[in-house]
């Protein structure tokens, strides 16, 4: 009886798996699988006279080895400058940061330029949610966008979204958003290659059905309906996919575009301990906002079903963790029928597909920006591929712990500037 029931769990839980597995590989190819889905998702040929204002966000913490170069290429953009307000937001325990933004400041208006400030807040909870709320009492402009304090703009990032704007109405656009650093460390580049995917494909099917969790940043919202809502929710460790979901509700329509020339360039987290903090913080973010119920709102049965699927993911991380390690153990030391067998590979054929799709999108995502993909980059990451899902499973595991016990602080990830040395790189090639 006893080994009967394991053979059942083994096949309903391989079945399961070659189900998921199948569709994640699916929303990967959404864009390379349908014409109209890759036509939409770029950005427009030509752009129109600037005509839109947009006051930016750069949300910082302990960020002084890289906030100076950002606020260049946000006021460097090829938009003019009295359409752009930015302001730098820092908590007041922050003196490093603050005091690099406002050298930075100083050093501009002595060039002409008067449109950054920093906004400080001093009250609780020190998080990224409570710092952009803070600040847009303070914004004047229609379109507000938030960038990461590393964060690399393309010069020409507010042309490309004042064009669609107003071109299509829209109140909501997620641009794209790709890590560079792709051979910085063992799990580097299967961290580019989600966000590849993420920003490339998947996000455009959950846009396409009115049911998207926002990205960070490169987003750009009209400023009154960020008033209607409210502002972000700052108990929040998501708050884009908080705030993505609950515009979802409304039935506001999101944009997205991905051009890999536009894209807003970002570093993998530098150490495996900064990488799993970040992790924990998203997955224990997609458990609240799961929680809480937003997602309940939406008017149609497909879109509740996929905000839930999308939300209740990191939990089938965790339990993927637990069940790995189970599954290696009964491989040695139970004997299963055939057919049993069979079954228990189907999930493998998945993974092996899974990993060949990164493979291609490796080269593909290298040419795109001027660099180079190796064969010996393609065995880094056969040999990182189980240990990268046993860390997501652990971050995951670590966040439901997390949850349980009530913690909701705001765990930093260090940002050094990594990406930069490979957009140089990739440069001084083309050049």
């Amino acid at each position: 009886m006893i080994v009967a029931i394991i053979y059942l769990v083994l096949i309903v839980v391989s079945i399961l798996l070659t189900v998921q597995s199948a569709h994640v590989l699916y929303l990967m190819l959404y864009t390379w699988d349908r014409a109209d889905a890759e036509r939409q998702a770029r950005a427009p040929d030509e752009f129109l006279p600037p005509q839109i204002s947009f006051s930016v966000l750069l949300p910082a913490r302990h960020e002084e080895d890289v906030i100076q170069s950002t606020i260049e290429r946000v006021v460097r953009a090829n938009y003019p400058a009295e359409l752009l307000e930015v302001f730098v937001i820092c908590s007041q325990d922050d003196d490093g940061t603050i005091k690099k933004a406002e050298e930075k400041i100083d050093d501009l208006k002595r060039k002409g330029l008067h449109n950054v400030r920093v906004v400080v807040f001093d009250d609780k909870p020190i998080n990224k949610p409570h710092g952009l709320n803070t600040a847009l009492p303070h914004t004047a402009n229609q379109v507000v966008t938030i960038f990461d304090a590393e964060d690399d703009i393309h010069p020409e990032i507010f042309s490309l979204v004042n064009t669609v704007m107003v071109q299509e109405k829209v109140k909501v656009v997620q641009a794209g958003v790709q890590l560079m650093n792709f051979e910085s460390n063992w799990y580097s580049t299967l961290n580019v290659l989600e966000y590849f995917f993420w920003f490339k494909s998947r996000l455009h099917y959950h846009a396409h059905y009115g049911s998207i969790p926002l990205g960070g940043n490169t987003v750009f919202f009209a400023r009154e309906l960020l008033l209607r809502l409210g502002g972000w929710d700052d108990r929040n460790l998501t708050e884009d996919a908080d705030m993505g979901l609950r515009i979802s509700a409304m039935g506001e329509r999101v944009r997205v575009v991905y051009d890999d020339r536009y894209v807003t360039k970002e570093e993998t987290p530098p150490t495996l301990g900064h990488f799993i903090r970040q992790r924990t913080r998203w997955s224990q973010g997609f458990m609240q906002t799961l929680k809480k119920g937003t997602w309940k709102k939406m008017p149609t049965r497909k879109q509740r079903w996929l905000a839930f699927y999308v939300l209740a993911f990191p939990r089938g991380q965790a339990l993927l963790g637990i069940y790995l390690p189970i599954s290696l153990g009964m491989i040695l030391i139970l004997k299963v029928p055939v057919l049993i067998a069979l079954c228990s590979y189907l999930p493998v054929l998945l993974l092996a597909a899974h990993f060949l799709v990164q493979a291609v999108g490796l080269y593909e995502f290298t040419g795109a920006h001027g660099l180079e993909a190796s064969p010996k980059a393609i065995v880094r990451m056969a040999i990182a591929w189980f240990p990268f899902q046993m860390v997501l499973a652990y971050a995951a595991l670590r966040a439901m712990r997390r949850e349980m016990l009530g913690r909701h602080d705001w765990e930093k990830t260090q940002h050094v500037g990594a990406h930069r040395a490979t957009t140089e790189e990739a440069e001084s090639r083309v050049g």
